[in-house]
Order: C-alpha cells, then structure tokens, then sequence
C-alpha cells in the first residue's frame, strides 16, 4: 500500500509545471528589467550587483530598477576558536 501512496505522489509531482528560481541567492542586488517592446515585452532579473549604486548605475536611462535580492544569503562567518593562545614573556 505504502508502494502504491509513494507512487502515487511521485507521478502527481512530476506532471506539476514547475518554476526556476528567479534570484540567485548567491548575490545581495538584483535589478528588474522590463521591455515594453510590441512583440509582448516582458520582463527579466539579472542579479549580479553587488551593491545598490553599482545596479543603479547600470539601470540608469533604461526601463528597470534595482531591488535587494529577498533570497540573498549571507555566507556564515567562520566559527571563533575559544581556545586563546597566551604569549610568554621571556
């Protein structure tokens, strides 16, 4: 039964559309360009800003704007050791 379950939520899953994430969360600025061209137009997302001014730089005279990436992460710090080295005076 667990077999026919598993298989069953396996097939539903596959058939769904599915979406490519849109924000690299690898990079803190993105920036939301729209083309209003006649053939439909549309819109994009180039995240590779590393900050505000460097994106609004680019998107200045153009059709876009510059957004904090809501999937940026940070990459954690490295761990402090807890153990100090002393120095002996001689």
């Amino acid at each position: 039964m667990r077999v026919l379950a598993w298989s069953i939520l396996v097939l539903a899953i596959s058939v769904l559309p599915a979406e490519a994430q849109t924000y690299d969360p690898r990079v803190p600025v993105c920036m939301k360009v729209y083309d209003g061209s006649d053939d439909g137009g549309g819109e994009w997302i180039d995240c590779s800003y590393t900050s505000l001014p460097q994106c609004r730089a680019s998107a200045s005279g153009r059709a876009a704007m510059c957004v904090i990436n809501p999937y940026f992460v940070e990459a954690p710090l490295p761990a402090r050791s807890h153990h100090r080295r002393h120095r002996h005076a001689y």
